[in-house]
């Protein structure tokens, strides 16, 4: 779809319960894969996978010429191949993305300080008491949009809104290279006649668990009751009740906290041997130690994530009372993770690593060391 809006902003009031702010979220269109056609103009037009390869792996991003023929993210390289053919793989260049996401951020920070980053290619911005002046939101986000392609050659979405969920919402209404406003007179009405599956954060097994209770769009979800949600949903009830009638208070918060470090590798041949494992094990967690010592951060939950031959992934998990304060800590208790899972009914494809529960706090002088319980 082109540039144009899909609702002008007007007045109305926004639910009662929901302070007056105007909140975009930008998000860049195919951003991994549109880097790579830009700087390889042979790839211009053409179907193009970033990551995995033609026999291994999975996609981690896919052209709109890929999309075309059903290839998405997260989509098992063979997959992808069997959808599109003359489908090209393209080897990942993170560098290159973090720089790119960098010039972007800049340019946000330009409109406003209140800038959230979900990760290196979509943010939420509050833009209610911005920098240039500038009275509508839909103004803003079209020279924010029109700056990002003048100085990254890139195109940018983006959803406008009285509340991050429904921005978030709105930035795919027009996608690629438009945008797209929900108006406070409109939020209820347009989460009414949205399928739960499509809510940004209702993932596919609680999705599955609502159509259960007879609970398909907005409207079915309005219609049950708080002690409903909750017996149901536990304390994710409230949420699906406020976002039920287009409510969501969250500010955009600048300095949000990183949940978790993680990497994963998949494999060029299926790993057998517990040897090999640990070998691949040990240069994963020294990844993710790197980066979590250059941030400062520590975390007391470890978790493996394990992906067999046939597809068929399992995690294991091992939270304790403080902080891993060293690499072989780390590594120790992932071995100790892998451990049971040898030997394999099937070979292993992938292997995955993540640092979670984190803190602030370098090794440095008062710090508890492994093994050794702090004394105050």
């Amino acid at each position: 779809m082109g540039s144009s809006d899909a609702a002008s902003e007007t007045d109305a009031p926004a639910p009662a319960t929901v302070s007056p702010r105007k909140i975009i979220h930008v998000d860049m269109d195919a951003f991994y894969a549109s880097v790579e056609q830009r700087d390889n103009p042979e790839l211009r037009g053409k179907p193009v996978a970033v990551g995995g390869s033609a026999a291994r792996g999975v996609v981690a991003a896919a052209s709109y010429e890929a999309r075309a023929f059903g290839v998405r993210s997260a989509m098992p390289s063979v997959t992808a191949r069997r959808k599109c053919p003359d489908l090209l793989f393209v080897r990942p260049r993170f560098e290159v993305y973090r720089a790119v996401s960098a010039e972007i951020r800049a340019i946000f920070a330009e409109f406003t300080d209140l800038i959230e980053p979900l990760s290196l290619d979509e943010a939420y911005l509050d833009v209610t008491l911005n920098k240039r002046g500038i009275d509508l939101a839909t103004d803003v986000a079209r020279q924010i949009r029109a700056r990002i392609r003048a100085e990254t050659g890139l195109s940018a979405s983006a959803g406008i809104s009285y509340c991050k969920f429904l921005a978030k919402m709105a930035s795919s209404l027009n996608k690629p290279d438009g945008q797209a406003v929900i108006p406070p007179a409109r939020g209820a009405a347009f989460v009414a006649t949205l399928p739960v599956r499509k809510f940004h954060g209702v993932g596919p097994a609680t999705a599955t668990r609502m159509e259960s209770l007879g609970i398909l769009t907005g409207a079915d979800l309005r219609a049950r009751d708080l002690p409903f949600l909750r017996a149901h949903f536990g304390k994710s009830g409230q949420w699906y009740h406020d976002i039920a009638r287009g409510i969501d208070t969250r500010p955009v918060e600048p300095n949000r906290p990183r949940k978790s470090i993680g990497t994963e590798n998949t494999f060029s041949q299926d790993i057998i041997s517990h040897d090999a494992a640990r070998r691949e094990l040990a240069r994963l967690v020294a990844r993710v130690w790197q980066q979590a010592a250059a941030k400062g951060l520590r975390g007391r939950t470890v978790t493996l994530k394990v992906k067999f031959a046939d597809f068929r992934q399992i995690t294991r998990s091992l939270t304790r009372s403080h902080p891993f304060q060293s690499e072989p800590a780390l590594r120790e208790t992932a071995e100790a993770l892998l451990a049971p899972l040898f030997p394999p009914h099937l070979g292993i494809r992938l292997l995955g690593i993540t640092l979670s529960t984190l803190q602030e706090g370098a090794s440095r002088a008062g710090h508890a060391q492994d093994g050794q319980l702090p004394l105050f």
